[in-house]
């Protein structure tokens, strides 16, 4: 049976196969061997230069500024998406009519262009008119007198306000989902054992969410190393490359400075970066709340 079956489900596979071989992993290994290359991308001419693209990442100034904004926007959107998302989706469980709208709205940023999230922001954040600036100075705090995209200690939180807004509603309906796959027979042990509020979430809610949030979190490192449209349109990486992100700074190298080879050493970097911080985020969630510490 196994025999015959084995040639159907091949002939399915193969079309997607074909695609992501041709898609993701040809063009994967095309850019690891550009790495090793100098290239303009404008001609056929190409110098092999082995590791020096590399040695000369890792004395790169500008690409450790990269690393420490990314690492921040890591750091500060993760709490606040993991804790925001959790908050939104204690309040939109359930079917009353609150829920419900708050379900329906939530959701509204993703399905909105990147290109017009960043459009949003930067009205939002204009020191002429907008309403930011407004708002700070009726709490009597002076904004800064470049404009909060323009001054180098605020142009990064600026654009991490921006991701976090964008990506709350994401995360809010992946623990709601996550909220709904525990038993409701756990729930009501612990309603007559008394345990409410802080005390139930931190013992038990918490922790069978464990699925949920790996999942989560590698989903979070996954989206902050790829920011680029905001971080593009809002900041353009400045000033001073206060904001710039890893793939605004791969774009610069690529196609401003017509370096092809490097950025694809950019690009390889990057990959094993994300890589080791995913594998790095499946590690320290392989606990099961069932199963305990392997």
């Amino acid at each position: 049976m196994r025999r015959r079956t084995l040639p159907f489900i091949l002939g399915f596979l193969a079309p997607a196969a074909m695609l992501y071989v041709g898609l993701v992993v040809w063009p994967l290994i095309q850019t690891f061997r550009l790495s090793l290359f100098t290239t303009s991308g404008l001609s056929t001419k190409v110098n092999y230069v082995g590791a020096k693209n590399f040695e000369r990442l890792a004395a790169d100034e500008a690409y450790r500024q990269t690393l420490s904004n990314g690492l921040w926007m890591l750091v500060v959107s993760g709490i606040f998406l993991i804790a925001g998302g959790v908050a939104l989706a204690h309040l939109s469980v359930g079917n009353h009519r609150s829920a419900r709208a708050l379900r329906a709205t939530i959701l509204i940023p993703q399905v909105m262009s990147l290109v017009v999230v960043a459009i949003l922001w930067m009205f939002l954040f204009n020191p002429s008119f907008g309403p930011v600036d407004a708002i700070v100075r009726l709490m009597r705090i002076e904004p800064p007198r470049s404009g909060w995209l323009g001054d180098p200690g605020t142009a990064l939180p600026s654009v991490t306000a921006a991701f976090i807004w964008y990506a709350l509603g994401f995360y809010a309906l992946l623990f709601t989902a996550g909220l709904r796959q525990i038993p409701e027979e756990i729930n009501e042990a612990a309603e007559l054992d008394g345990a409410r509020g802080w005390f139930r979430f931190r013992k038990i809610t918490w922790p069978l969410l464990w699925s949920v949030k790996r999942i989560a979190v590698t989903y979070v490192v996954i989206n902050v190393m790829n920011v680029f449209a905001l971080v593009q349109i809002m900041t353009t990486g400045g000033p001073d490359r206060s904001s710039e992100s890893l793939l605004t700074y791969l774009y610069e190298q690529g196609f401003r400075n017509s370096q092809f080879g490097y950025a694809a050493t950019i690009a390889v970097a990057n990959f094993m970066l994300a890589m080791i911080l995913s594998l790095g985020v499946l590690f320290w969630f392989r606990r099961s709340p069932e199963v305990g510490r392997r």
